[in-house]
């Protein structure tokens, strides 16, 4: 009998023991990972208080972690995971840890608003709760004169606003509050939130925000503040006068919800009714657990899509099933083709054709090394641009390039395409070029276009107005024709422009749409040594107001 009882006893003493454990803040003691996993695989009763328990410490470390781990760059894989947890139960959890986040870290402040807006468009709740803990929390601050949480709450409450999540009215009543008894860090917490929010405000209402902005320039005139607040007021202004160039209300990688799906939030300052409902940080144990989970799982199916729903039905499956299935994935995990996303293959192709092109004794040794390089299909056009990229580099041109380009343009139809598009890229973007690449690289194509490497049509690129050129693509286009002139001739250089089949590519270079336009382009190659090349556009423009007083005789007639 006494071994019995000592046995009911010991069984006894570890149901309390575990009792303890699940109902503790910290579970009585520190709970190790395998432990905890086995704990969990041991309670199978999803109704019961240790089975919920256990899953909603996982559900605070599951969203801690995400909150954590989130930045600009792995935003776009968090926010599915975040849906993944249950955001609905776990509302409260979200938002102390989002809060917590934020204050030790204000730099992720963007990143955290940016979360907490895509999460808004889905779960508004989530966001209204947010919103309404950092008001409360921003009062309870301000009465007790803590700037540091002051400061990181309304910076927060300003990217929210950016994001469109909170009214503009919220950030207008706390401008209002900050600045009605102006002291040094009521100040200095209104310019650190006029920055974030004040690109803002300037777009969806100037006058207030000019009544803001007026507010600060009296207190500034006043002068009964810090001078180190009254600095950090005329950086401000500095700041609103180069238009926020450095203050963007929302930078492109955070910018992931549109306008018309973002729900705003109309909470203000002063409302009575607002209710932190810090009862949601804490565990409650939740008598309809099953139902409310198949609710979430339902809303998340809705957001993710039907992936998961789908893995969960196979995982349901039977034995024998999900053996083959994982015995077919092994199989295409074996076959997976990896694909290098890091250009590694492109930087080695690069420097081949680098060490090829600066090593060779002539340009047919060079030529017939490059032609035996194993360039992939489709990259062709990197050895054009590494040819190009080599003689802008050189401190003179060097004729030993043009003859390169010149041989792979006439070996292959293909090369003639690639060295085209590559004449329109750099043409394009010729303003990045200093004078000394530029010459060269002008005089390279210039030997294309004086050998018939490459077809004259590739100047319908060029558009000789000013509107359409810079410094430098004028000096581009002057270097390229004084050096085809030099090569062609000044006479067949104006045959070639003439021909009539040419008309439709040179159309640009020589504009007949606008009096405006075709004397600039006069003026361009007179001054250039080209006049001659103008016959054709002065004869137009001597007769252009006549032809202008028939056209509008016609119209009169007509009517």
């Amino acid at each position: 009998m006494s071994s019995q009882v000592e046995s009911r006893e010991r069984v006894d003493a570890g149901k309390q023991v575990e009792v303890s454990r699940n109902s503790t803040r910290a579970g009585g003691a520190y709970i190790p990972p395998h432990r905890l996993r086995q704990m969990q695989q041991s309670i199978k009763d999803t109704s019961s208080e240790e089975y919920q328990r256990i899953t909603w410490e996982a559900l605070k470390k599951s969203i801690n972690g995400l909150i954590n781990k989130v930045n600009t760059s792995n935003i776009k894989m968090i926010i599915p995971e975040l849906f993944g947890e249950n955001l609905i139960r776990g509302r409260g959890l979200y938002c102390r840890s989002m809060m917590k986040a934020q204050q030790a870290s204000l730099p992720f402040t963007p990143v955290y608003a940016a979360v907490t807006a895509v999460v808004n468009t889905k779960l508004p709740a989530v966001g209204a709760l947010l919103l309404t803990r950092l008001v409360l929390q921003f009062r309870r601050a301000f009465r007790r004169n803590d700037k540091t949480s002051c400061l990181a709450t309304t910076m927060f409450i300003a990217h929210l606003t950016n994001q469109l999540m909170a009214d503009k009215v919220l950030a207008l009543q706390i401008l209002a509050l900050l600045l009605e008894r102006p002291t040094d860090d009521s100040v200095e917490i209104a310019v650190g939130f006029m920055r974030e929010v004040g690109a803002l405000l300037a777009q969806v209402c100037p006058k207030a925000n000019n009544a803001i902005y007026e507010r600060f320039r009296a207190v500034l005139h006043e002068g009964e503040i810090d001078k180190r607040i009254q600095y950090m007021i005329e950086v401000l202004f500095q700041v609103r006068k180069d238009k926020y160039k450095d203050n963007e209300p929302v930078i492109k990688e955070l910018d992931l919800v549109e306008e018309d799906d973002q729900i705003v939030h109309s909470i203000s300052l002063d409302d009575d009714d607002l209710d932190a409902e810090e009862m949601l940080n804490i565990f409650k144990f939740d008598p309809e657990y099953d139902a409310n989970e198949e609710t979430y799982n339902k809303i998340k199916a809705e957001i993710l899509g039907d992936d998961e729903e789908d893995e969960d039905d196979s995982g349901s499956s039977g034995d024998s099933e999900s053996g083959s299935e994982e015995d077919s994935d092994d199989e295409d995990e074996h076959k997976m083709e990896i694909l290098d996303q890091t250009n590694i293959d492109m930087i080695e192709l690069r420097r081949k054709i680098y060490l090829t092109v600066m090593s060779s004794v002539n340009f047919e040794e060079a030529c017939h090394k490059l032609m035996k390089i194993d360039i992939p299909e489709g990259h062709e056009i990197e050895l054009c641009n590494m040819i190009i990229e080599c003689c802008s580099q050189e401190r003179t041109y060097l004729k030993y390039y043009g003859l390169m380009a010149e041989r792979f343009c006439k070996m292959n139809r293909l090369w003639v395409e690639n060295f085209n598009t590559a004449f329109n890229e750099v043409y394009e973007t010729i303003h990045r070029y200093e004078t000394n690449r530029l010459r060269n690289i002008g005089k390279l194509f210039s030997h294309l276009f004086s050998t018939d490497s490459l077809p004259w049509t590739a100047f319908q690129i060029v558009r000789l107005t000013e509107e359409d050129t810079t410094s430098a693509s004028r000096i581009f286009v002057k270097i390229l024709f004084q050096e085809i002139s030099e090569f062609l001739g000044l006479k067949t250089l104006k045959e070639r422009l003439l021909d009539p089949f040419m008309q439709e590519s040179l159309s640009g270079m020589f504009p007949k749409d606008n009096p405006k336009n075709t004397r600039f382009a006069i003026n361009y190659w007179t001054s250039i040594g080209l006049g001659a090349l103008t016959e054709d556009l002065r004869e137009w423009l001597r007769n252009a107001p006549q032809q202008s007083l028939k056209r509008t005789a016609i119209v009169k007639f007509e009517l």
